[in-house]
């Protein structure tokens, strides 16, 4: 699978792609401090810079578009001033993109604020457009503390609600299948444990630190620093 990043920051997508085989056409980002990084770490791999400019890209073929756009616009700490704020715009600035480049997938991610903004205008909006060029949808609210990739097992030590976009050209299936497991599309919801305190991993935990091992929904997730060490005693 072939990508192209937007908003790339320093590149969070690429440390959960690269994993899998993935590979980057390019990135798209305007930071300096976050572009140097990108340019260390993927010296081969082009940044396009400002994802406005898109027009002036070069043609190229690939599989998927991500990115999170700028969510100060959306969140309840803001001014909420959504699609009429320039940050809040580049959602749809996204969606051009794809009209552009037609890849078959599209990630995007936001803040739960973005559900609310505007009435819910602004996200039926962004919807809209992506319904018009073809692209089948489903969307979800996920925690990043509960994410995990196979190089980096353990949660992000925060708890990061954020709005996950899938979008799949021409089959809303594809993209929901990303999203949801087969027994709740079907109508029958798969059995769940009784809630339980959801704690995420303290920072130390999580960087081979002294901090113990942690509970996460009545599961308990072992350190290895923690288990070698229990195997030598």
């Amino acid at each position: 699978m072939r990508y192209l990043s937007v908003c790339s920051g320093i590149e969070a997508a690429s440390v959960a792609f690269q994993p899998y085989g993935w590979k980057p056409v390019a990135f798209s980002e305007i930071d300096k401090a976050a572009s140097r990084v990108l340019a260390y770490h993927h010296p081969e791999v082009p940044n396009w810079g400002d994802m406005t400019k898109f027009q002036e890209w070069p043609d190229a073929t690939f599989d998927v578009l991500c990115g999170g756009t700028p969510c100060q616009s959306f969140s309840v700490a803001g001014l909420r001033q959504g699609l009429a704020d320039p940050r809040g715009n580049l959602m749809l600035t996204f969606g051009a993109i794809a009209a552009r480049y037609r890849p078959k997938w599209l990630v995007w991610e936001n803040v739960p604020g973005v559900l609310s903004s505007n009435g819910g205008r602004d996200f039926g909006a962004f919807l809209g457009m992506l319904g018009q060029l073809g692209y089948g949808v489903a969307y979800r609210v996920l925690d990043a503390q509960y994410v995990r990739t196979c190089r980096f097992p353990f949660a992000v030590p925060q708890r990061r609600r954020r709005v996950f976009v899938i979008g799949y050209l021409g089959d809303w299936r594809r993209a929901a299948a990303v999203l949801f497991d087969r027994e709740s599309l079907s109508g029958h919801p798969a059995p769940r444990r009784e809630a339980g305190q959801r704690v995420a991993p303290t920072i130390g935990a999580c960087i081979g630190g002294r901090d113990r091992d942690f509970d996460c929904n009545g599961g308990r997730i072992q350190h290895p620093q923690h288990e070698q060490q229990r195997q030598r005693a």
